[in-house]
């Protein structure tokens, strides 16, 4: 029987940043309205359902700060997950699947999807994540094998 120090749980969050205005300048882009909206629901859904102990990171992006921002948590701005990153460095800077407990990822398509990919089945590809929809994806490691299950994909409209 594995001993606790050999087992491991984490618990990746990949949240895609809502609805954001079309601008020349894609650093800058915000929310539109209904981005707003989509952002406050998923934010509603993920606070009923996070543990007390998590950690958020967020592409430096001005559209992913504000879909973080609907959660009212702390937050850490990470460059790592800027619009110009892959789905390796996200799952680099989230610790996956080494780390213990819940790390939740704001960022962009298409390296959200590299990264659900690379999570789900080792190999590399893309799966299109929804604009302010969130992919809840468990590792566990036991006796050195981590076994992923995706726990939960929902989109804000269905909220």
């Amino acid at each position: 029987m594995a001993t606790r120090s050999e087992e491991r749980t984490m618990d990746l969050i990949l949240w895609r940043h809502a609805e954001a205005e079309n601008d020349l300048v894609d650093a800058t882009r915000k929310l539109t309205k209904r981005g707003r909206k989509q952002a406050k629901n998923m934010a509603e859904w993920l606070n009923a359902h996070l543990p007390r102990r998590y950690s958020i990171l967020v592409s430096p992006a001005k559209r992913a700060q504000q879909t973080a921002a609907a959660l009212e948590r702390a937050v850490t701005t990470d460059k790592r997950l800027d619009v110009d990153s892959t789905g390796k460095a996200l799952l680099a800077a989230a610790g996956w699947p080494k780390r213990n407990g819940v790390v939740v990822l704001v960022g962009h398509q298409p390296t959200l999807g590299e990264a659900a990919a690379l999570a789900l089945t080792g190999a590399e590809g893309s799966l299109n994540v929804k604009k302010g929809a969130a992919w809840w994806i468990t590792g566990r490691t036991r006796r050195g094998r981590t076994e992923v299950t995706l726990t939960a994909v929902i989109s804000p409209e269905l909220l």
